[in-house]
């Protein structure tokens, strides 16, 4: 399909849009160092959690997610659990609160907040935790670079423009160059305005996206009325036993193939052990990433609250309306597409841009591929905004140049900016495609990561000494499983590199004195955390006997569990929808009703008690 005059004019409508964003927010995002990171922290919730939606609405991560479905069906809504999804209900019910009343920039530079300035082991466990952001947003870059190169493939192939290119580019790295072309323009307005930039173009896009997902919606539901998805019994059902049982032999075979590879055969142990993961991540907190930006830049610890709910009713509806839709097509219209990548295998990562190729209607077309690529723009300029607040403030300021001017401090996040994306893009040229990106970043890298971050809440005697070397032994373990253990099983490993990295957090911070008590008091009397704190808590009384100790341990995790059932509604909800499952449909309504009603009062309306 070549695009219509019209698809490409909404298309460069959108990119023009952005470069007037950047332009436009300059001066504002220009003000000081707190203006461009954080937006002056004068962003209402809702803006932020619109744009902290969109930045999770991103194209790698909805190519894959469409994937799963067409091989998955219903049963596809656990597997984003190895992110794991369910952390944004972490951070609604009180992770995010503890978070902002650091008032802090950078994960960086919370840890002052936690382990003081000075002592045994502070320079080492910030310096630690920089390495890991930049080693996480770099990851994230190469892979939302490598899925928008493969999604632009599809609509502008090789063969039309290599006539007018004055160098020969192999196949296998033809997503590549579309990827450097796109990302120029993610740079530039994420660059010139910062957050204020960002969060606006975010808006501009969700906007975008509601629009064609509403609209794709209806065209499946429509083709669904003439057609029957031929797919294998229990493909419909979210629920699971022992093992997967779907088999595809008579149908597509290939698809066989592909359950295989990817190893979810074993679907009862493979739910375990991602429960297992996600549970002890989801504790740690918000990784150093756009997320944890977000998060730091609300206005006060309520609205940092309803930003990270808010992220799952904005997100969740219309990202499997688009997820079902593009399913229920591309399993209606299979045998007309070609999915083969450039080596001739089936590559089902290309079932969503095939379908948008060739079963769309004008208009829409455009619409989808401008969110499409406005998804990778809010994700790549939201994750290129974090690295530079971690480079800029927690490097540059702090051990270069402290008495750095506002105006060479954006000076110098624009050179930050341009050398981030720089390394993004390399790194993407290592990456052979979006599933192998993504089992890296959260089998491996983020397997390091959550022993020290889960210590770090809740217990009083981890120290930065702890953190430094749970951190390091985590991250050093994680990297050598990853070369010497396949993709695929890399979960299955997680509870030897978290025993490890746990080892590390214990021994490192026996090894050295405990933090200063006068800042453990500062810490919890501040953010109030619940956990292994007795010491702290008595030493708090003694100062203000009248002090109130968080008390909410048990109304957190019941409100965490509730709060997951009701982010697993919002997921099929559209789903069933789309799908015109009648009752399951009324049934996942019943349930989500009852749940928004236990959650006014034992949420909502506690905000400002806890």
């Amino acid at each position: 399909m070549k695009l219509h005059p019209l698809d490409i004019a909404i298309i460069a409508l959108y990119l023009l849009s952005t470069i007037f964003i950047g332009l436009w927010y300059r001066k504002k995002a220009s003000k000081d160092k707190e203006s461009y990171m954080l937006g002056g922290k004068s962003l209402p919730w809702y803006k932020l959690g619109l744009s902290d939606a969109s930045d999770m609405f991103d194209i790698s991560g909805t190519m894959w997610m469409v994937s799963l479905c067409f091989v998955y069906g219903m049963k596809s809504i656990w597997i984003p659990w190895l992110w794991p999804v369910f952390n944004q209900v972490f951070l609604m019910m009180y992770l995010s609160r503890w978070l902002r009343r650091s008032n802090a920039s950078t994960g960086a530079e919370w840890l002052a907040t936690r382990f003081g300035k000075t002592g045994p082991g502070v320079t080492a466990s910030q310096i630690v935790v920089i390495a890991f952001a930049l080693l996480s947003c770099l990851g994230f870059m190469a892979y939302g670079f490598i899925g928008l190169g493969k999604f632009i493939e599809i609509f502008v192939p090789w063969d039309m423009i290599k006539g007018y290119i004055p160098f020969n580019v192999a196949p296998q790295y033809v997503p590549h160059v579309y990827g450097v072309i796109f990302t120029l323009f993610a740079m530039f307005y994420s660059i010139l305005g910062g957050m204020h930039s960002i969060v606006v173009g975010d808006m501009v896009k969700y906007g975008i996206m509601t629009v064609a997902c509403i609209w794709i919606g209806f065209i499946a539901a429509a083709q669904l009325n003439s057609h029957h998805l031929n797919v294998p019994g229990g493909w419909y059902s979210p629920f699971f036993g022992t093992h997967l049982n779907l088999n595809w032999s008579n149908i597509i075979t290939e698809v066989n193939a592909k359950i295989k590879s990817d190893g979810y055969s074993l679907f009862g142990l493979f739910f375990m052990m991602m429960t297992f993961k996600g549970f002890f991540a989801a504790l740690a907190g918000p990784a150093p990433n756009y997320d944890m930006q977000k998060i730091l830049s609300t206005r006060s610890p309520e609205e940092a609250s309803k930003m990270s709910g808010f992220v799952n009713i904005i997100l969740l509806p219309i990202r499997y309306t688009l997820i079902i839709s593009l399913t229920a097509l591309g399993l209606i219209f299979y045998h007309q597409m070609n999915l083969k990548d450039a080596t001739g295998a089936i590559d089902f990562e290309r079932i969503l841009p095939a379908v948008i190729n060739n079963f769309l209607p004008v208009g829409l077309v455009g619409l989808l591929l401008a969110g499409l690529l406005g998804a990778f723009m809010s994700t790549f300029s939201g994750t290129m905004n974090a690295a530079q607040a971690y480079i800029v403030n927690d490097i540059y300021i702090k051990y270069v140049n402290p008495k750095a001017s506002a105006r060479r401090t954006i000076a110098m996040n624009y050179l930050v900016g341009v050398v981030v994306v720089a390394f993004g893009v390399i790194l993407g040229f290592f990456i052979k495609d979006v599933n192998s990106a993504l089992q890296w970043i959260v089998s491996a890298l983020y397997g390091g990561y959550i022993a020290s971050n889960v210590l770090k809440w809740h217990w009083w005697r981890f120290n930065a000494n702890g953190f430094f070397w749970g951190m390091l032994t985590g991250i050093i373990t994680a990297m050598v499983f990853s070369v010497f253990i396949a993709d695929a099983d890399l979960l299955y490993w997680f509870p030897v590199m978290f025993a490890l990295s746990l080892a590390g957090s214990i021994i490192g911070s026996y090894a050295a004195p405990p933090t200063d008590m006068a800042v453990l008091k500062s810490f919890y009397t501040n953010v109030r955390p619940w956990g292994f704190w007795e010491p702290v808590k008595q030493a708090a009384l003694v100062d203000d006997p009248s002090f109130q100790h968080n008390k909410n341990f048990k109304l957190n995790m019941f409100n965490v569990v509730i709060g997951t059932g009701a982010q697993c509604c919002l997921t099929i909800l559209p789903m069933y929808l789309v799908l015109q499952q009648k009752m399951p449909l009324l049934i996942t309504i019943a349930i989500l009703a009852v749940i928004i009603i236990i959650l006014k009062k034992t949420w909502w309306n506690k905000l400002k008690e806890y």
